[in-house]
């Protein structure tokens, strides 16, 4: 039988007995050293770190709708060419800033040039035909007045002088032409902005209608979003439309203007808003970036939690709730509850839908909470 832990040394097995006594005091010395690591457990305990809680309830938030959109330049153009040609020179590359009117890409202008040429002597000779007729018109109005030549001649040279007068508008017009025909083989800049693309190479084939650069402007930016058309009456009915910026803040603004365009896409059955940003808000952004937009309706009593509250983990999300383990006051620790959350309600915090009920106390910060010893301490 095994002995009795009061048994006296001299009467335990001769096995045991025939150990050296030095390892059995080693050993003796093991036990007193965990008894008093386990008695003192509790104690650790009770220094572990204070994590301060909130006592969950309803809040009134906003009842409404949350759309994903993206950024756009209010003023963005795709320039094509006039003039067919082999594009000479490209000045520009994607991400260069452009002034308005500098000269971004030139075609092959040589045909242009030689029209231009051409309209230019033809305005020189009907110039000179129109004062050869004007002089002879003159010369038959005083001679018509003396009476040396007939009406008729009068008549004649009048006809001459009016014939050399259109026929200096036409050179005129003529010129006007070729020149415009020469300004389509230069895209120039149309307002300050930047490059965001270009569509062709120098050395490319130019035709009318074919894109070459795409520039915009970096102010004004709107917000694009489009709105299931099922919930257009909702996104109309709305008392605040917010976007939510992107960056480090994620900040929610509100458009200074917003546009309904007045049909549904075909296709998608999506209704497109186009929320305009102020100057501060759209400043240092740029278009392409993914925004969310909210549609705020009425208020509603909804169950959050701050957003820090949440313990994201893959797909778990959960929070550490307050929890008494026994009757002294040092004894309250924190239980890992999991919870399914709805949508983000702004200052309000996340709305929850399953996993706690009202007058439950959350951890603010769940990484402290999760350690050793945390004590929830009132906020």
């Amino acid at each position: 039988m095994p002995a009795h832990p009061l048994t006296p040394f001299h009467t335990l097995p001769a096995r045991v007995a025939a150990l050296p006594r030095r390892r059995l005091l080693m050993a003796g010395l093991g036990l007193v050293l965990s008894a008093a690591g386990w008695s003192a457990a509790p104690a650790r305990a009770a220094d572990g770190p204070q994590v301060a809680v909130i006592t969950v309830g309803e809040r009134a938030v906003g009842e409404g709708l949350v759309l994903d959109g993206s950024l756009q330049a209010v003023h963005q153009s795709v320039l094509s060419a006039q003039a067919s040609g082999r594009i000479a020179n490209l000045t520009v590359k994607a991400g260069d800033r452009v002034k308005a009117g500098q000269v971004l890409a030139v075609i092959d202008d040589r045909a242009t040039r030689a029209g231009v040429a051409q309209a230019q002597a033809g305005v020189a000779q009907a110039e000179a035909n129109l004062a050869h007729a004007r002089a002879a018109f003159e010369r038959a109005q005083a001679l018509r007045s003396q009476g040396f030549v007939a009406q008729a001649a009068l008549d004649a040279a009048q006809a001459q002088f009016r014939a050399a007068e259109a026929g200096a508008a036409a050179a005129r017009a003529g010129q006007t032409q070729a020149t415009v025909a020469q300004g389509f083989t230069r895209l120039t800049a149309p307002y300050d902005g930047w490059v965001l693309a270009t569509h062709a190479e120098a050395g490319s084939l130019a035709v009318p209608g074919a894109p070459v650069l795409t520039v915009y402007a970096p102010q004004p930016i709107r917000a694009v979003v489009h709105v299931p058309a099922s919930q257009q009456a909702l996104a109309v009915a709305a008392r605040r439309v917010e976007v939510r910026l992107p960056g480090a803040d994620a900040r929610w603004v509100e458009p200074v203007a917003r546009t309904s365009l007045p049909a549904a896409d075909a296709v998608s059955q999506t209704v497109e808003w186009r929320l305009d940003l102020g100057p501060d808000d759209g400043a240092g952004q740029v278009p392409g970036r993914q925004v969310q937009v909210r549609f705020v309706g009425g208020d509603t009593q909804r169950l959050t939690v701050p957003a820090s509250a949440l313990l994201r983990r893959g797909e778990l999300t959960a929070v550490y709730v307050a929890t008494s383990r026994g009757q002294g006051p040092g004894e309250d620790g924190f239980v890992l509850r999991a919870v399914r959350v709805g949508a983000g309600r702004g200052e309000a915090g996340v709305e929850i839908l399953a996993g706690l009920k009202a007058g439950d106390r959350v951890a603010l910060d769940p990484v402290r909470a999760g350690l050793a010893g945390a004590r929830p301490v009132a906020r």
